[in-house]
């Protein structure tokens, strides 16, 4: 049973003459645990239509690259081998968003699709809905709790949010169990897609083709649910106390995952809860796949300029900023340096090589290397591009709320006042001792001086 509040129909006349119920999967690229997927094809029974499953390549969706597409492809490769085992036909195509989603569904009777957050997301919803002349419905699966079910506003902080989606989480975890596909007329109704080759269709259609696929991460539905599973299994009854560390193997690796819906958080969630491990393990976890990664979706969702500084970062941190943006800077660094590591900072540098290498950084490190940007610019308005460049660029989940947010939270953004200090005013400090009195901060820079040689990289670390 899918919960009322996830479905939102935004154009709901009688259905005209269709030959075929269309579901547009966008940002939600799985069959498994996937509410827009079950609700389409409860329609299509109701009206006794195939359904038809339409996914649209675009080329120059912003600062996608080589490595994205080729995560995206792999996961879309494994659900066209689930929806041909369904008897459902899925179709590809490749140009602009919604000229394309338009001709797929000139013949539909009905068009359902998943719930995307981002901006350029939501004008591709809206346009399409305004062009459409058949039902349409939009089904949020990609957030726990809906996002304006969570908040009718943006939230200000984890502390301010918290109270409110977890008192709602459980009315929103139930199992996701897909309909029979009951239809009796499964031939295909629209021109039928080749089998999907990602590294082949990857390279055909990416722009930007310098920044190579990663080796540690494969996309796909059945690669996130391994990771989830071994997660659990090795590392959730310690997550409470040693995911912050870096040297330590304790994070999930399931945002890219996450970033590209190919895995549900409500999957993940459900999983979590029934792990054998400490309760507070599986809090602190929860923690952070809900409360937080939805507090950047509140964020996305509400604040429009989340990609600008002048919007992202609030008034009191840019004030605080501005106060100080004479004074003197103890190194200043450009993209080009910061993009090959080459700073004076060890541990800086080799949290900047995790990211081009694995396509992740861990997330402590995340922090630590956004601060030192915002200390080694000549402006915060610099740091802020710089970053945001950096991480869409090599990131798997780069170009996604948490990105944005994260971002914005080096910067003040769901974070309070400190203590002043030269260059960050108010805004939190992190540097490079506070790594060396928690962690063996040194055992983390070898690991990755072991990665740049075993990818044959010569990488300036230290």
């Amino acid at each position: 049973m899918i919960h009322k509040d996830r479905i939102r129909h935004l154009i709901a006349p009688p259905p005209r003459t269709g030959q075929y119920v269309l579901y547009w999967m966008q940002q939600a690229q799985r069959v498994q645990c996937n509410h827009a997927l079950a609700h389409a094809i409860e329609i299509a029974n109701e009206f006794n239509l195939p359904l038809v499953v339409g996914f649209v390549l675009t080329p120059d969706f912003p600062e996608a690259n080589l490595r994205h597409y080729v995560f995206m492809l792999e996961g879309i490769a494994e659900t066209q081998k689930e929806f041909q085992k369904l008897g459902i036909q899925f179709v590809l195509k490749t140009g602009p968003m919604v000229e394309s989603v338009l001709k797929i569904a000139d013949k539909a009777a009905w068009v359902i699709t998943d719930v995307g957050y981002l901006s350029v997301q939501r004008q591709w919803r809206e346009k399409v809905a305004r062009a459409l002349r058949c039902p349409y419905t939009e089904v949020e699966t990609d957030a726990v709790v809906p996002v304006s079910v969570a908040s009718s506003k943006e939230e200000s902080a984890a502390r301010t949010l918290r109270p409110k989606i977890m008192k709602k989480l459980d009315a929103y975890l139930g199992p996701v169990v897909l309909p029979d596909y009951r239809i009796e007329n499964k031939s295909i109704v629209l021109e039928a897609c080749a089998k999907i080759e990602p590294f082949k269709l990857a390279k055909k259609i990416s722009k930007v083709t310098n920044i190579q696929p990663v080796k540690n991460f494969q996309g796909g539905h059945s690669e996130a649910i391994a990771n989830l599973k071994r997660f659990c299994f090795e590392n959730l009854s310690a997550y409470d106390f040693l995911s912050r560390d870096p040297t330590k193997n304790c994070q999930s690796d399931l945002s890219p995952y996450l970033h590209f819906g190919q895995i549900s958080p409500v999957e993940i969630i459900r999983e979590v809860k029934a792990a054998d491990a400490p309760d507070a393990a599986k809090e602190a976890f929860i923690e952070q796949v809900v409360v937080r990664r939805e507090l950047a979706v509140n964020f996305v969702f509400y604040n429009p300029g989340y990609d600008r500084y002048e919007d992202a970062v609030p008034a009191w941190a840019q004030k605080t900023l501005k106060d100080h943006i004479k004074d003197k800077r103890p190194y200043i660094y450009s993209l080009a340096q910061f993009e090959r590591g080459l700073t004076h900072d060890p541990y800086w540098n080799a949290a900047q090589m995790e990211m081009v290498i694995k396509g992740k950084m861990h997330n402590y490190m995340r922090m630590y290397w956004g601060k030192k940007i915002i200390e080694w610019t000549k402006t915060p308005q610099q740091a802020f591009e710089i970053m945001l460049a950096l991480n869409n660029r090599y990131e798997l989940d780069g170009r996604d709320p948490n990105g944005f947010a994260g971002v914005a939270w080096c910067f003040g953004r769901h974070d309070r006042p400190w203590q002043e200090r030269p260059i960050f005013g108010k805004i939190r400090y992190m540097n490079a001792a506070g790594l060396e009195r928690k962690f063996e901060i040194t055992e983390y820079v070898q690991r990755v001086e072991a990665l740049s040689r075993d990818n044959h990289l010569p990488r300036h670390i230290t």
